[in-house]
């Protein structure tokens, strides 16, 4: 006659080892009660380039628009303020040196 397993008793012959790797925080995510505090430019940079895209593609409502266009015209306005200006060297090479077309 089969025996009918409780629920603890299924619990209990579950490995414990994946129970262990889902509570170990891992080297993304932040331990926890801890928050994530890795934001940076290239992070602001995505969050415009998002910001575009969905309004691009309909994402907003119109009375919306509004409020998105002014946190993301705020967000260009500081990633000009803090990204680092290109060295006059760099931007001189890049017009010296065009790539011919059709090559």
């Amino acid at each position: 006659m089969a025996t009918k397993k409780t629920k603890k008793e299924t619990e209990s012959s579950a490995p414990k080892a994946t129970a262990q790797a889902q509570t170990a925080p891992t080297a993304q995510q932040p331990a926890m009660g801890q928050p994530a505090t890795d934001l940076n430019i290239g992070d602001l940079r995505n969050i415009a380039l998002v910001m575009d895209v969905a309004s691009t593609r309909g994402a907003f409502r119109a009375n919306e628009m509004a409020t998105v266009g002014l946190i993301y015209n705020k967000l260009q306005a500081f990633l000009a303020k803090v990204a680092p200006e290109p060295k006059p060297e760099e931007a001189a090479k890049k017009t010296e040196n065009p790539v011919p077309a059709g090559r």
